[in-house]
């Protein structure tokens, strides 16, 4: 009995005494198991290709073999070809078409279509509804109105007696043929984004402004503009990042002609490598395009906030 009684007191803790508890807020290692999934993915899809790129476009590499080191030699040779250098100028004529165009229909359609009424509800489904579908399709779509003498294009204007633009055949017309069917295909992100944007501002503020008086074009430009500011500077930057990689429209409409005058950078990587079976020169494109996209995104990005800022 005593025996028990000594056990019970020793286990006991004593009066007073404060128990040590376990925090809630230590890092637990366990947790590491919700994002292993999400780093795997990142790691082999994302990080090991960056790096794998990077080592390939120093070396003479085919489909079969690594081959040897050589250095800066694929930049060099690529730096050399007329044909890289006119895929950069097409690929940078392809962005300065489309990406401030997406931006600011984009905008405008949000701006008009911001109503909760039925009638902007089936539009916003309506311009949306082009960006589900594949590149495939949209290509398809366009190559249809694009076919002379008998496309849709080629209808309208015959209605009128006159004779459509070669958008296709047409050296000086064909990347502007490409840009028109990408706008049309990506238009649904940036007003969907515009009009999140344009939702989260506070209708107090516009209410007050039209307690003062404020014109639309007032209201526009002191209220709505400064509001979505972040959003505008995320949509050109998505749009750089997206139409630098111009691929499937290139390949599908134009083949990359006439002359050379549609072939975007990744479609050029796709030829040396996959075609030609360079794999080192076109991994050496791949590093050109991934950095010519970070230099534009965070150009833009840079100028707009201190645009911004001095406002």
């Amino acid at each position: 009995m005593a025996d028990q009684l000594t056990i019970r007191e020793t286990a006991a803790p004593a009066v007073g005494v404060r128990v040590p508890s376990a925090n809630i807020y230590a890092p637990q290692w366990r947790n590491f198991v919700f994002v292993a999934p999400f780093l795997f993915f990142f790691t082999t899809l994302l990080i090991f290709p960056l790096f794998w790129g990077m080592w390939l476009s120093v070396h003479k590499a085919d489909t079969f073999s690594t081959g040897r080191f050589v250095g800066l030699d694929n930049y060099v040779r690529l730096f050399h070809d007329k044909v890289f250098l006119q895929s950069v100028w097409n690929t940078f004529y392809f962005v300065l078409l489309t990406v401030p165009t997406l931006a600011l229909i984009g905008l405008f359609l949000a701006l008009c279509l911001n109503r909760r009424t039925r009638t902007a509800a089936v539009l916003r489904t309506l311009f949306f509804s082009s960006s589900v579908l594949s590149v495939t399709i949209v290509t398809l779509i366009w190559r249809i109105v694009y076919i002379p003498n008998v496309g849709l294009l080629s209808t309208i204007y015959g209605w009128f007696g006159a004779t459509a633009p070669a958008f296709i055949s047409d050296p000086s017309l064909a990347m502007i043929g490409i840009a028109i069917a990408t706008i049309w295909w990506c238009i649904g992100l940036p007003m969907m984004l515009f009009l999140s944007a344009l939702q989260q501002i506070p209708q107090d503020i516009y209410e007050a402004a039209a307690l003062d008086n404020a014109n639309r074009w007032q209201t526009l430009r002191s209220i709505t503009l400064p509001s979505i500011k972040r959003t505008f500077i995320l949509v050109i930057i998505i749009q750089i990042v997206l139409q630098f990689q111009l691929f499937g429209q290139a390949w599908l409409m134009t083949r990359g002609g006439p002359n050379n005058l549609t072939k975007p950078i990744v479609l050029y990587i796709y030829d040396t490598a996959f075609r030609r079976w360079d794999l080192g020169m076109g991994a050496a494109a791949s590093e050109m395009l991934f950095v010519l996209i970070l230099i534009a995104a965070m150009a833009q990005y840079l100028v707009t906030r201190n645009k911004g800022d001095q406002a």
